[in-house]
């Protein structure tokens, strides 16, 4: 089996698209032309050869008359146009050999659509010139376009054999980069979604305000925010760590806004100042931000969100 994409130099679409397609075909080669003939003859054509037909293998986007786009008018550059039909099933592959978990084709396909709202189409967007870099141009699209070699390899290699060799090679390893955010993304995912049993039974204390994980690293931010809307803290045992953490509640994935802060006069204190403020002997420290603390025993994290409880009502009441 052979992928083929363009030669030269390279983008994040042709990048993911290619990716994509060798974790599912693991045994593929990858070939970087423009031969028309070489492109015919691939099992796959990614960003190259002016047709789109998923059916056959094609996933171009450059062709005129080019229309496609998401149902939110996202344009498809290669990225997406994989993505599209292999999402789903590469989801699914990486969940099994990271996770060892077997997804159902719903939530392969939920997944999928989660990342490339997360991810896909933004590469899509940098490449078609609808969004911008991340500011000092370390957007992802960025960071794979810094391993085109620039003009000072060239002028090192030539323009023959040798530099499209090292073009190749810089071109698997921004795949490479890219199947390990593509892993992290989904065992995240999978990571969430088995979480949900455990966040929806965990103890919940001081009438409802307050739930307690017995295992720290368990994801709960999105359980807690859809399904629990009356809790103001999350505590939870660090057990890599050995010790306790009390947690404020982000209002949503992307704010440090919270349902309630920890108390203001906690604010950046360590060991023995934090101590003295909140009467815990064991109080090890409070984020300068009021959305973390912790303390080295279950009692004393306890009495640090009882107190944190205290504060809110507090301030509730003088509003």
């Amino acid at each position: 089996m052979v992928i083929v994409t363009h030669s030269g130099k390279f983008h994040a679409d042709d990048a993911w698209a290619v990716a994509v397609l060798k974790i599912l075909f693991p045994q593929a080669e990858v070939l970087r032309t423009r031969d028309a003939a070489r492109v015919e003859a691939a099992d796959f054509a990614v960003d190259v050869g002016g047709i789109w037909d998923a059916a056959t293998g094609r996933f171009d986007h450059h062709q005129k008359g080019f229309i496609g786009a998401r149902q939110t008018g996202v344009p498809y550059a290669s990225a997406g146009l994989v993505w599209k039909e292999y999402g789903a099933r590469c989801v699914s592959t990486l969940a099994a050999a990271h996770t060892g978990h077997r997804l159902s084709d719903d939530q392969a396909a939920e997944m999928a659509y989660s990342i490339d709202a997360d991810v896909v189409q933004y590469l899509d967007l940098s490449d078609v010139g609808a969004a911008k870099n991340a500011p000092g141009g370390y957007g992802l699209s960025a960071v794979v376009s810094g391993f085109n070699p620039n003009w000072l390899d060239e002028q090192r290699l030539g323009y023959g054999d040798a530099d499209d060799a090292y073009r190749l090679s810089q071109f698997t390893r921004a795949m490479d980069l890219l199947t390990d955010i593509m892993t992290n993304a989904v065992k995240y995912r999978v990571g969430v979604l088995l979480a949900v049993e455990q966040v929806r039974q965990a103890e919940v204390l001081d009438e409802g305000r307050v739930l307690f994980l017995q295992n720290g690293a368990v994801p709960w931010g999105q359980v807690v925010r859809k399904e629990m809307p009356e809790l103001l803290f999350v505590i939870s045992h660090n057990i890599a760590e050995q010790r306790y953490m009390i947690h404020a509640i982000p209002v949503s994935p992307d704010s440090f806004k919270a349902r309630a802060d920890l108390p203001e006069a906690w604010a950046g204190l360590r060991d023995a100042q934090l101590a003295a403020v909140t009467g815990v002997e064991d109080a090890g420290f409070c984020h300068n931000g009021r959305f973390i603390a912790a303390a080295k025993s279950y009692e004393g994290i306890r009495r640090m969100a009882s107190l944190a409880l205290e504060a809110f009502q507090r301030q509730q009441r003088d509003v």
